[in-house]
């Protein structure tokens, strides 16, 4: 992992990204890559538009927001990261998936800017559309992380298909970066179960070709697949989860409301999606 894109609003959520980003950089010698999104009215940044915004104020606009980018970068950033920042006038989401692009990010870190329930995090905002639709790796931080570890990275999967290995080879490729035990989930529930042997061998069968480093094997029964992932993980005290996704629903088709409104914050944990 060489470059880290890390979207930046100013919010205390994007501080827990950064923070994140900061440390995961500290351990890989990642380069980190601030970006900030300014949405604003084709007026603001064209001079032949009659528009509120005039150009002395699009001007101290932009010191200022470059003055908050440096004091990011100084607040949570040691001297020895490097770390490079962009000013971009474009729609969040687009521009987040191009500058990705751009600079062939490895991996892109959001906060999210919900409240305290899991469902913000991934329906009707940027960081969903970005987790939805981008090629790139995504850890989706929602809370401050103030002793940050990888040692416990939960992966949950049905282990079906043959698209995932694809998923699970980039999961492998950020784990490793860390000496990582990782813990293969395979939730049961009520309207979809397995018997544990059963589920076991198609495991087994899934990464038989996959070196992987210290691992378990967890058949987990639940009511529902969110509950069942978000459970094993508070008992095992996971430092990540890892989830794949696809073009159509993004994660939402997973966690649905009468669940994740009674989870706790302290049940959030960072969650790193790659696409299907």
């Amino acid at each position: 992992m060489k470059k880290i894109l890390v979207p930046i609003d100013f919010s205390e959520k994007s501080e827990y990204a950064s923070k994140m980003a900061a440390k995961i950089a500290e351990k890989t010698g990642s380069i980190v890559y601030l970006l900030h999104m300014i949405d604003l009215p084709t007026g603001a940044i064209d001079m032949g538009s009659r528009s509120n915004y005039s150009i002395p104020e699009s001007m101290l606009y932009l010191r200022k927001v470059k003055e908050k980018i440096l004091e990011f970068k100084e607040n949570f950033f040691s001297k020895t990261t490097e770390v490079y920042y962009s000013i971009r006038f474009q729609n969040p989401h687009q521009g987040i998936l191009k500058y990705a692009e751009k600079i062939n990010a490895d991996i892109i870190i959001m906060g999210s800017k919900g409240l305290s329930n899991f469902e913000e995090i991934l329906i009707g905002s940027n960081t969903e559309k970005v987790v939805r639709t981008s090629i790139r790796p995504v850890i989706v931080v929602k809370k401050d992380s103030k002793k940050f570890k990888m040692k416990n990275l939960v992966f949950a999967s049905s282990f079906k298909n043959e698209d995932k290995k694809e998923v699970f080879r980039k999961f492998l490729d950020f784990a490793n970066q860390f000496n990582s035990k990782i813990h293969l989930l395979k939730v049961n529930t009520a309207s979809n179960f397995e018997s544990t042997q059963s589920a076991q061998l198609k495991i087994k069968e899934f990464i038989k070709d996959f070196k992987l480093p210290k691992h378990s094997i967890n058949i987990y029964n639940d009511v529902s697949i969110e509950k069942g992932i978000l459970n094993f993980s508070k008992e095992i005290n996971a430092d990540l989860i890892s989830l794949s996704t696809n073009g159509r629903s993004g994660l939402s088709h997973l966690f649905s409301a009468s669940v994740t409104k009674k989870l706790s914050k302290k049940a959030l944990k960072p969650i790193l999606t790659i696409k299907v």
